[in-house]
């Protein structure tokens, strides 16, 4: 095998890989031939992900398992499940879409999960992980009521198996015994590297001493087959000869176990595979892998590497210089890092606070509060239900917890939030990052739901900022408050700063000094048109309208507005005559009932914009405080949300446009609903 320190400067001649458009092709290539189109299809991807940006390490970690399993078994009548779906580029490169890999992540291009639409070797989707065995299972349990021969493969590995789901799907399958291959692909990684008794677990078996008996259990297994001795040996030689005895977790639970074997090992891959093709029941092949495997730098950086950026070609070996709007983007922050600084700056004033992800160290940038305050930091792995119950817990001896998590990883955690924190009334604090559209991740990961199903909850406060410095001091608010908060804010760099008529950027480093608390339940208007330019226009000529506006649709809302006020004062037609207000409405739950009356009152047409579904969504909470206050009958009232379907990937901006939820869009709506 080939390893790259480099990312090679030009797209490398693959013979073998241009023949390779269907796993059926791959089958026509001798067995010794696969290490050979293993070096060009991990040098492939190398050069391609750094082409189009995408997740990089997980791919190249399975590069060899990927070729083994098309190369055994029978694709599409097999069934391949990926979990988590990140692994699978390899996959999508020998099933016919090699060709279209530098369009990964983009609008109209690939997705960078498996997805049922893209492809029939897609069989099912997995943007979330640890679905992939419950899947699998409900699968075979079809194939074996139709009566069916074929293999249903759970590839699961990248930190899904900690989750709790796993392991009802393992009971249950050791319980009905279908005939179901769940390979652990083990690389002591998810994107942050691995933590918990199961991951020490796997560690110990690796580690440990042979045991005597391993010859003789593959050859009990394996005897009437070809190949059993030498299968023996290498598994011996290359995996340190572990094949554990009956008293493991996994036989315990009715999975026949083997392993751990080298998953980078073609010649071992293929020869276990093909033989235990013909094994009956639940099966579960260890395999251990490097993530990263055969570029360096991912190798000693699989964090780092989890995912890169588009390089240009022209650029590969050359840092690129930054320009002077780099240099501006990198000093905004993201909500993400707001949260990061604030959760330092409050623990070191509280040492009562217990920060708390499932797994989303990074991405919620919680990785100086884990260095400065790691006895008070705790990734609980991929398991978002115990997450949030594990904060209960907290709550209850007196600690205030803060759990870090994305609000489509929140949406597993519903029942634990209802019934473990809201029902008894505890105090904690939920950052919940990713509200909204996130782009390239497309639909698994957008947060298009998180208002409609917390506005619902009883006595839950539920905050969303429209820039930093509002991140900061919500925070704070909920922090403080003796009760369970969400603050929920979307993907990426903040918004400025709005103050009543004009945005002002509010630096980073300025923004942990503004902590008052913000009242509860209190909106505020936070931009006027000013119509004295309009002097001709009698009072009853000119139209009221109020928006309401929530979080991050508050500067595009000013900025459209903004945008129609000047056309009005060059044209003089359709927005003459215009009095719009802009409402910060800060809060979901409690909705400021006394404002949007007060406001209602004055205005012919009502506005709600949110980042979230339309359908339940909190604009459908405010036509209800109208209607109970009979100030709906001679309004006009439009929403403005996300549309009732799911979005593909492409950037975030894109996906906004999309929606109709950029300012162009904002302002075209909001000329329509006038002009009505």
């Amino acid at each position: 095998m080939r390893v790259f320190t480099n990312i090679p400067e030009h797209m490398p001649e693959t013979p073998l890989l241009d023949k390779i458009q269907t796993p059926q092709d791959l089958k026509q290539l001798a067995a010794n031939q696969l290490t050979a189109l293993a070096d060009e299809l991990r040098e492939f991807l190398i050069y391609s992900v750094h082409q189009s940006g995408g997740h990089f390490a997980a791919g190249l970690g399975v590069i060899e398992l990927t070729l083994a399993l098309h190369y055994v078994f029978h694709m599409p009548e097999d069934k391949i499940i990926w979990d988590v779906g990140h692994q699978a580029y390899p996959h999508k490169i020998l099933t016919g879409r090699k060709d279209q890999l530098a369009t990964i992540r983009r609008q109209h291009g690939l997705s960078p999960f498996p997805k049922r639409k893209e492809s029939i070797y897609d069989i099912f989707g997995t943007g979330h992980s640890s679905t992939s065995i419950s899947a699998a299972l409900g699968m075979a349990v079809a194939d074996r009521l139709h009566q069916r021969k074929c293999h249903n493969i759970a590839v699961i590995g990248d930190g899904a198996m900690t989750a709790g789901m796993v392991f009802e799907a393992m009971n249950h399958a050791g319980d009905i015994k279908p005939n179901l291959l769940v390979i652990l692909n083990d690389n002591d990684m998810s994107i942050s590297r691995n933590v918990g008794a199961l991951s020490s677990y796997f560690a110990q078996l690796f580690s440990g001493k042979m045991y005597t008996g391993v010859r003789a259990l593959i050859k009990k297994l394996f005897g009437h087959m070809p190949w059993a001795l030498d299968v023996a040996k290498r598994v011996e030689v290359n995996s340190k000869g572990f094949v554990v005895p009956p008293s493991n977790l996994f036989e315990a639970m009715g999975f026949n176990y083997i392993g751990p074997v080298d998953g980078h090992d073609l010649d071992i891959l293929t020869k276990t595979l093909t033989n235990m093709q013909a094994l009956s029941g639940p099966q579960l092949l260890h395999i251990k892998t490097v993530k990263g495997k055969g570029f360096l730098p991912a190798e000693h950086q699989p964090v780092t590497y989890h995912a890169v950026k588009a390089v240009p070609s022209a650029t590969m070996q050359k840092t690129p210089k930054k320009t002077t709007e780099d240099t501006a983007k990198t000093a905004v922050p993201t909500y993400s890092n707001i949260f990061g600084q604030w959760l330092c700056d409050m623990a070191a004033k509280d040492d009562r606070l217990i920060g708390i992800t499932p797994a989303m160290c990074e991405g919620s940038d919680m990785i100086a509060f884990s260095e400065r305050f790691p006895d008070r930091y705790f990734d609980v792995a991929i398991a978002e239900q115990h997450a949030v119950t594990f904060a209960a817990g907290f709550s209850i001896e007196g600690f205030k917890p803060v759990v870090g998590i994305y609000s489509t990883f929140l949406q597993r955690a519903y029942d634990q939030l209802i019934h473990d924190v809201s029902i008894q009334q505890l105090d904690l604090l939920l950052a919940v990052d990713r509200a909204g559209l996130v782009g390239e991740d497309g639909a698994t990961h957008d947060g298009s739901f998180d208002l409609s199903f917390l506005h619902c909850i009883p006595e839950l406060i539920v905050m969303a900022p429209s820039c930093a410095e509002e991140a900061y001091q919500m925070l704070t608010t909920g922090y403080l408050h003796p009760g369970p908060v969400v603050v929920r804010y979307p993907k990426g760099y903040t918004d400025q700063a709005i103050t009543k008529r004009h945005a002002t950027h509010v630096d980073a480093v300025d923004v942990q000094d503004k902590q008052p608390v913000i009242p509860l339940g209190k909106a505020e208007q936070i931009y006027h048109t000013e119509c004295t330019h309009h002097k001709h226009i009698h009072d009853h000529y000119i139209k009221h309208v109020v928006i309401f506006a929530f979080g991050s649709m508050v500067h595009p809302a000013i900025q459209a507005v903004q945008s129609i006020e000047k056309q009005s004062m060059e044209a003089g037609r359709v927005a003459d005559g215009l009095d719009i207000r802009v409402i910060n409405m800060r809060f979901i739950k409690p909705l400021d009932t006394d404002l949007i009356r007060q406001m209602a009152m004055q205005a012919e047409l009502i506005v709600t914009i949110e980042e979230n579904s339309l359908t339940g969504g909190v604009g459908s909470a405010v036509n209800q405080i109208l209607i109970h206050a009979n100030l709906a009958g001679n309004k006009t009232i439009r929403n403005i949300g996300l549309p009732d379907r799911f979005f593909n990937h492409a950037t975030r901006a894109q996906n906004l446009a999309e929606a109709g939820l950029d300012v162009a869009g904002i302002q075209q709506s909001l000329l329509r609903f006038i002009t009505e």
